[in-house]
């Protein structure tokens, strides 16, 4: 990094966050210059921003533009980050310096990441670009600039909007946090079936903003632009701050008829628009089951239960429902369907209002079950025909895995609804399985949600609901003729809910024939069968829109690829294995012709560094469930209750303090602590191990004095070591450190330094420090001895114990640090506050149970004796209860090398 100088951009588009910002401002030995850091910011300069957006018959071409120049004498690094969509492809991302382009390329993710291994592997500095929001994913990179240069960076986007609500919806994210000299954002709508109506708005925008927010709409088109000048972007006449902070929104529909709907054809592909207007709902039967185990404790209960009573309460009274709450078991409020009469209505709001959390998450009964009472509803003819069925489900966590694993849970789920009822899955949390939830809910015709952990997590509940809570038709097909079309979108769908969109693409196989495309729409609606027939009556776009330089004229052939990927890609998580790689290989020959990047591939980009080496990153699309493993990892707990472990760390396990026992797990990134508090003299079994003849036990001691009504305190003040098979006993105290090896006895102190090598035992005694154990071709014990002040009122001497090389022991080991040396399975859910505020709480699943812990830390001190180093860990209350094997006095033993 040349001259050491920061100068970050952020800016994104369309359900996009737009944002300029500097976020550091450093010298080269990292230091922050407070003397001239705003003299030296002021020579790198934002000149331009452009977002310019063109939506043609819903798709979404976005471009965005940046062009900053480096007014100092030296060279400064600019980094530039995007927001994007979650479900957009990125197409293209450009950046020009000094006249010359750098180019992205997309290519295999698998390849990329070879390349990107291999960049790492020869020195070169390259980044890895993953980052996502709540909506969003982010992009970003950085590059060097020279003095008196400029550079420029434009990315490409594109997205198929969906109608929700009655509407299609671009969001633009403006937090510039500066000024910017030329800004402008530019929509561009084009929609041959007519635009029903354009709204514009900002969260920002204020009484002097609003005249720049300039709208024309005509019968097939709109414009929309906001383009403040510099002045008018200042809080005040006299600061530097920036008004342009919030979410600019456009939302806009189209004109809708009675008919088969909007068909569009270009360049011989093309898409079908299907959503009739003016359509009665058709009633339906939802069985809600709703997760109470214990990991939904808290807020997440409670909000559950908030959305659920409004949810409840705003059921049509022709529609037919019941509540299933799981855990370890379900429990069913009514063995039978109610309709939502007021009275049924009332009483299931009050009835939700009493759940209780408690054990488990036994999700496959209570589904099963479900679907045998919409099934019974059914036989039993109490409620209407053509009643679309449907379930809820939610939950916060993975379902037990016994006595069925995953994808047989999946199976048995599938094979008991049979195509007949639709399951819909809310993931609440990140702790959620949202890969095993999306795929039971496409299997069964559905779809999954994700559901934040927020204060307005009960809006987002109700938003769902209110997603799919008004069906209009069910069992929709629509058939084209075979001889005319080929390469179809799917053409079935289970339902089409009020104020959503069917969207079927194609390609034709007679370009002449166009005026002979008859299509016919089937499916089941309210009290009878629903069908429509018609022919295409398409135009060409030019006589559409015979103003516009239209240079996007493939949108109709790209809004097909997209399409199709995005059904491929899910198709790939529910077929069989020959299916599931057949849809593997298309999407991503799909996305490397279109130059799509998708969770098949990545965009590879070389940006210039210097004259003897280049500087490549990769950008890749996110799947769900890698933003959720993303989530969990970073920014779950605050930086100071974290730890950073090398990627080869081995695992260690020790007791030091009073005692504090921890497990550090390097492959998880984290780890476990919990303390054991009995009288002191206690002899407690560490580690015992019959195969291999190991044992180690430790007996506590207590403080001199015993300050009346305080907590006794205890450490480990001796340890005793054995070796059956070698013959070896080895009793260490805070005084001194016997051996005994096949009846020859030796002692040393720990005022002295010394090594001694034996046929079956070496040991390094470091003065006043620590005593290492080396046992022949097997384990490592390090031992540490705590010196305290010898006129201390209270506390005296104490060892610590650290085992090393665990891997090495036999699958039968077992105490209270032996029985975790060959790893421990565990989930913690999202932290939620606890009674320290300074230490969240969490809910961790370990050996089938669920407990509360707390983050905190303990310190290591094998590398500084007196101050150690801090260990974040998940705390196990109660003497390790639910975490250890059995209770903390199972492990009592009679004597130093006793077993019993």
């Amino acid at each position: 990094m040349s001259a050491g100088w920061i100068f970050c951009v952020f800016v994104c588009v369309c359900y996009t966050s737009v944002s300029f910002e500097t976020l550091v401002i450093t010298k080269g030995d990292g230091q922050l210059d407070s003397e001239t850091s705003t003299a030296r910011l002021l020579k790198i300069e934002v000149q331009s921003v452009k977002v310019d957006c063109k939506v043609t018959s819903r798709f979404a071409h976005t471009v965005m533009t940046t062009k900053a120049l480096n007014k100092a004498n030296v060279s400064q690094e600019v980094s530039f980050e995007v927001e994007l969509p979650k479900k957009s492809f990125i197409t293209n991302f450009t950046m020009e310096i000094d006249g010359k382009t750098y180019t992205g390329e997309v290519k295999e993710k698998e390849k990329a990441n070879k390349q990107y291994q291999k960049a790492v592997s020869s020195g070169q500095t390259a980044g890895l670009v993953k980052a996502s929001g709540r909506k969003m994913e982010t992009f970003s990179v950085s590059v060097n600039v020279a003095a008196d240069s400029s550079v420029i960076f434009t990315l490409t986007h594109e997205e198929l909007l969906q109608r929700q609500f009655g509407k299609y919806e671009l969001m633009i994210r403006v937090k510039p946090k500066q000024l910017v000299q030329h800004f402008q954002i530019v929509v561009d709508i084009y929609e041959p079936q007519g635009i029903a109506f354009v709204d514009a708005y900002g969260t920002f925008i204020t009484n002097e903003l609003l005249p720049l927010v300039e709208k024309t709409v005509s019968d097939k088109k709109a414009h929309v632009s906001f383009s403040p000048t510099l002045d008018q972007q200042r809080k005040c006449s006299e600061c530097d701050g920036t008004l342009i902070d919030g979410d600019f929104f456009i939302k806009y529909d189209v004109n809708r008829a009675h008919d088969i709907g909007d068909i569009q054809v270009v360049n011989g592909h093309f898409v079908h628009f299907f959503a009739p207007a003016s359509l009665p709902r058709v009633p339906k039967m939802v069985v809600f089951v709703i997760d109470n185990s214990y990991s939904m404790v808290g807020n997440k209960m409670s909000q559950t239960k908030e959305a659920l009573v409004t949810i409840l309460g705003e059921l049509p009274e022709d529609d037919y429902f019941a509540i299933i709450v799981f855990s370890t078991d379900f429990v069913v409020w009514r063995p039978y369907l109610s309709k939502a009469t007021k009275e049924n209505v009332h009483a299931a709001q009050e009835y939700v209002k009493t759940i209780e959390v408690i054990g488990g998450t036994e999700l496959h009964n209570a589904v099963i079950h479900g679907v045998e009472m919409l099934y019974e509803e059914q036989r039993n003819g109490t409620s209407p025909e053509n009643m679309v069925l449907m379930i809820i489900l939610l939950t916060d966590g993975e379902p037990n895995k016994w006595p069925k694993t995953l994808p047989e849970i999946q199976e048995s789920i599938r094979n008991a609804i049979n195509g007949n009822i639709t399951l819909f899955s809310l993931a609440f949390g990140k702790d959620a399985n949202y890969g095993f939830l999306d795929t039971l809910s496409k299997q069964n015709n559905g779809l999954v949600r994700r559901i934040y952990e927020d204060s307005d997590a009960p809006l987002q509940l109700q938003g769902f609901y209110e997603e799919v809570s008004s069906p209009l038709l069910a069992e929709v097909n629509i058939h084209y003729p075979d001889n005319n079309v080929n390469s179809l979108t799917r053409s079935h769908f289970k339902h089409l809910f009020n104020g959503s969109e069917i969207m079927v693409a194609g390609r034709l196989n007679d370009l002449n024939d166009i005026n002979n495309f008859a299509i016919e729409v089937s499916a089941q609606g309210f009290e009878n069968n629903f069908e429509l027939k018609g022919q295409t009556n398409t135009q060409k776009w030019e006589t559409i829109f015979p103003d516009e330089e239209y240079i996007f004229g493939d949108f109709i052939e790209r809004l097909w690829a997209y399409l199709t990927i995005q059904e491929l890609l899910d198709k790939k998580d529910i077929g069989t294995p020959e299916e599931k790689g057949n849809a593997t290989a298309d999407a991503l020959s799909l996305s490397l012709k279109y130059n799509f990047v998708t969770p098949l591939t990545s965009m590879v980009v070389t940006k210039p560094e210097d004259e003897t080496k280049n500087n490549m990153f990769i950008a890749d699309k996110l799947t769900e469930e890698e933003r959720r493993t993303l989530e969990r990892n970073i920014g779950a707990i605050p930086a100071s209750y974290s730890r950073s472990y090398g990627s080869y760390a081995p695992p260690t396990y020790y007791v030091d303090g009073d005692p504090h026992f921890v497990i550090e797990l390097p492959e998880k990134n984290d780890a476990l602590c919990f303390n054991i508090d009995d009288k002191p003299g206690t002899i407690f079994n560490l580690v015992r191990d019959p195969l291999t003849g190991i044992l180690v036990n430790g007996q506590t001691i207590g403080d001199k004095k015993v300050i009346p009504g305080e907590k006794v305190n205890t450490y480990f003040g001796r340890f005793g070591i054995v070796h059956e098979k070698f013959g070896i006993r080895l009793t260490v105290s805070t005084k001194e450190i016997s051996v005994s090896d096949e009846g020859k006895q030796a002692k040393f102190f720990w005022t002295d330094t010394a090594t001694v090598k034996g046929p079956n035992m070496d040991l390094q005694v470091i003065k006043d420090r620590s005593l290492t154990v080396t046992l022949r071709n097997s384990v490592k014990f390090l031992i540490i001895l705590h010196k305290v002040w010898q006129k201390h009122p209270y506390h005296q001497d104490y060892l610590g114990f650290y085992t090393l090389d665990s891997h090495l022991f036999s699958s039968n080991v077992h105490g209270l640090l032996g029985q975790f040396y060959h790893g421990l399975e565990f989930e913690v859910s999202e932290p939620f506050p606890g009674t320290d505020p300074k230490k969240p709480d969490a809910i961790m699943f370990v050996k089938g149970q669920e407990i509360v812990v707390t983050r905190g830390w303990q310190r290591d001190f094998r590398q500084d004796v007196k101050k150690g180093e801090q260990v974040p860990c998940w705390f196990v209350h109660n003497n390790g209860t639910g975490l250890l094997d059995g209770g903390h006095t199972d492990y009592i033993v009679s004597g130093l090398f006793k077993t019993i």
